[in-house]
């Protein structure tokens, strides 16, 4: 693939609907949650030319609410590319029509894997940051990778160990003594 860096990268903004509404008159984060999975699998897709699948979703953290009547759009981008997996960053921005104002609701990052038509990986694009952003976001991306693989050893050895971890983890027990 030629460095077409547009392909990196969509763009798409939503109403937020009565439908999408919590019982707190807010948006369901479920409702949040399944546009931030069609976004990233409209730009990993884009991206590698193929179909995708969701491998893991990081730092989904709701910092500010959603409201019904609000412009919700989703900057995605690739920010890493490993052999058969990309990582897509969603950054989440507000807008209220009336007030003209907008704001940042969260970011977070999902790693897509692309599937042949046997739902095996297959190769995708390398992707070579260029720029001082791209290479910070590369970057970044590089180090959750490591931290998500450190988690998923430990999660195991949790699975596998619990009541040998518990044991190391037990505050220890001071006997009281006579004086």
């Amino acid at each position: 693939m030629d460095e077409d860096h547009s392909y990196r990268r969509l763009e798409m903004t939503v109403l937020m609907t009565p439908d999408m509404a919590n019982f707190a008159g807010r948006v369901h984060g479920g409702s949040i949650l399944k546009l931030l999975d069609q976004v990233a699998y409209a730009c990993a897709a884009r991206y590698s030319g193929s179909y995708v699948v969701t491998v893991s979703v990081d730092q989904v953290v709701f910092h500010e609410p959603l409201y019904v009547g609000e412009l919700v759009t989703f900057l995605a981008s690739v920010n890493y590319t490993g052999t058969s997996s990309m990582e897509v960053g969603i950054r989440v921005m507000a807008e209220n029509i009336q007030a003209r104002s907008e704001r940042h609701v969260m970011t977070c990052y999902f790693t897509m894997v692309a599937v042949d038509e046997h739902g095996r990986p297959h190769r995708v694009p390398s992707f070579t940051p260029v720029t001082p952003v791209e290479k910070r976001r590369w970057k970044a991306a590089q180090l959750r990778r490591e931290l998500r693989r450190e988690i998923e050893r430990r999660s195991l050895d949790i699975r596998l160990h619990p009541d040998e971890l518990a044991a190391e983890h037990e505050p220890s027990r001071q006997h009281e003594t006579q004086g």
